[in-house]
């Protein structure tokens, strides 16, 4: 192996593009896999983890990198495109060994992980070698040094035995704060238990909010039950209410009515009416929360509502247009307008000119299958659903649908492995 650097700190590569020979993009570098060796070595770098196309994160051995520096990494290209899966003594560097806690052997108090270096010895093999740590706060002095000074120290300067204190979760958020909620979900579904709750607590709560809707349906139970049961009611409030509803279904029936009644009024009404749907329903699979607008309003304030930033592009694509009041249920449903029509038409046109009544509202005791038969159908991004009076209760996105059709594990699920060649572990 020829490398630019016998020694790297992994901060420094997270998010790089990994390259086969040829120069032809492989995919991103995410973290490395150390093998744990005791307290008294220093663990050895087995390998890289790098998401490829299509957000699946492989593993790729240490032994195919045959070239790696601040502004690249360049591998033989051989590498298996299985999901990766850590095994036994195998840690995440970046999501295990990051702002973990430490004690320092000369005496001068604990150290937060801030960043590791692993270097490549004679032999070609790679270890970690040096800690880059933050003192706490509460250390005590030693000279001139204080709480919450950085430094770097060799990896054996410090204890590491097992502990069961709650590793931090700052550098790991911070570092991933750019990737999409999906994206986000796949890491932390890749975690063991400890460490997800771990990252899930320091999220915001609308961001953990985003990143549990990703996440398949025990994850989402077993992040949500960690977390206290006035900040559970808070994140489900963040959450879509179909969402929210879906989570709640999986809870027992006791704790499901405490998460409500700690909601804020609104929010929790939103989701207990979709809980009285039943399953293949539309009403089951609808959000509450379409963009809904009198015909009064133009096709600016149509614009401006659609251009919201928390509008998934299916809920973006359509404005329902009712009578008040507009919040769900609402006044007589009167139709719909797409975003084609509103790029079609000055901004003071009244979208009451522009409705489309073609397309129909499906009931809200619907079946599944006539919601995606139409939506097929015509090509649709949404739906809107009404009830018995004709009052909108919600919309039923493409998305929804996909969700429902696909096995309730499929967030989960792995393709067939592919590979082009060599060893899960070569």
């Amino acid at each position: 192996m020829t490398t630019n650097s016998t020694r790297v700190f992994v901060a420094r590569l997270l998010g790089l593009d990994v390259f086969d020979p040829l120069g032809d993009r492989l995919g991103r570098l995410r973290d490395a896999v150390v093998l744990d060796r005791g307290p008294t070595k220093p663990p050895q770098v087995i390998g890289l983890v790098v998401e490829v196309p299509g957000k699946k994160r492989v593993f790729v051995p240490m032994t195919r990198i045959t070239s790696m520096d601040p502004s690249q990494i360049i591998c033989t290209g051989l590498v298996n495109l299985r999901r990766f899966e850590q095994r036994g003594a195998e840690m995440l560097m970046v999501a295990e060994l990051f702002d973990r806690r430490l004690t320092l052997r000369d005496g001068s108090g604990g150290a937060v992980v801030e960043d590791v270096a692993m270097e490549r010895n004679r032999t070609g093999d790679w270890h970690v070698s040096q800690l880059f740590v933050r003192r706490d706060l509460g250390s005590p002095l030693r000279g001139l040094r204080r709480g919450g000074e950085r430094l770097i120290i060799d990896w054996l300067d410090a204890f590491h035995g097992t502990t069961d204190e709650p590793q931090g979760a700052t550098q790991f958020v911070a570092q991933h704060e750019d990737l999409k909620a999906a994206d986000f979900a796949d890491a932390l579904h890749e975690m063991n238990d400890k460490r997800r709750i771990e990252v899930a607590g320091e999220l915001q709560d609308d961001r953990l909010a985003d990143v549990l809707q990703e996440l398949p349906d025990d994850d989402q139970v077993q992040i949500l039950t960690s977390l206290t049961r006035e900040r559970a009611a808070d994140v489900l409030e963040e959450m879509d209410p179909d969402d929210a509803a879906d989570l709640l279904n999986e809870l027992p029936e006791a704790q499901k009515e405490e998460l409500l009644q700690l909601m804020e009024p609104d929010d929790a009404e939103d989701v207990r009416r979709l809980l009285e749907y039943e399953e293949d329903t539309a009403g089951s699979l609808m959000t509450t929360v379409p963009v809904i607008l009198p015909p009064e309003a133009t096709v600016a304030e149509a614009l401006a509502h659609v251009r919201r930033e928390e509008l998934t592009p299916a809920l973006a694509s359509s404005i329902f247009v009712c009578r008040p009041p507009l919040e769900t249920p609402t006044g007589r449903y009167l139709g719909v307008v797409h975003i084609q029509q509103l790029l079609r038409y000055p901004p003071p046109e009244p979208l009451g000119n522009i409705i489309d009544t073609d397309l129909e509202a499906i009931g809200d005791q619907s079946d599944v299958s006539e919601v995606s038969r139409i939506l097929a159908t015509y090509n649709l991004n949404s739906l809107p659903v009404v009830n018995t009076e004709g009052r909108l209760v919600g919309a039923v996105t493409i998305d929804d649908v996909l969700d429902h059709l696909l096995p309730d594990d499929w967030r989960a699920q792995d393709d067939a492995p592919e590979q082009k060649r060599g060893d899960r572990r070569g």
